[in-house]
């Protein structure tokens, strides 16, 4: 699954656009300097997200949209169209809001 996919997934299970999210994270404290463990709890806490779907979070959280180009451009299931991630939500590009 590739790391926009995985935000795709928790805007579908959540109802909420990432950036929402990371919003809210911020809003609560959440930073470059919080502990990954204490983003993850707070996610599955509230949000019932797994391991998986709450690091992908984290990251953006902790780090901002800009990933690895390490996936980009390949053809394997990892693998990410851009190294900028969208957090605008599904609909600003086009595809359903539901599974």
């Amino acid at each position: 699954m590739s790391f926009q996919a995985y935000l795709d997934t928790v805007e579908k299970k959540t109802g909420k656009i990432p950036q929402e999210i990371v919003d809210e994270a911020h809003a609560r404290g959440f930073g470059a300097e919080t502990k990954s463990g204490e983003i993850v709890t707070w996610l599955a806490d509230d949000y019932e997200l797994g391991r998986g779907h709450a690091m992908a979070l984290v990251h953006v959280i902790k780090n901002g949209p800009q990933i690895s180009d390490k996936h980009v451009g390949t053809t394997g299931v990892h693998r990410d169209d851009s190294d900028v991630l969208r957090l605008d939500g599904l609909v600003r590009r086009g595809q359903p809001s539901t599974p």
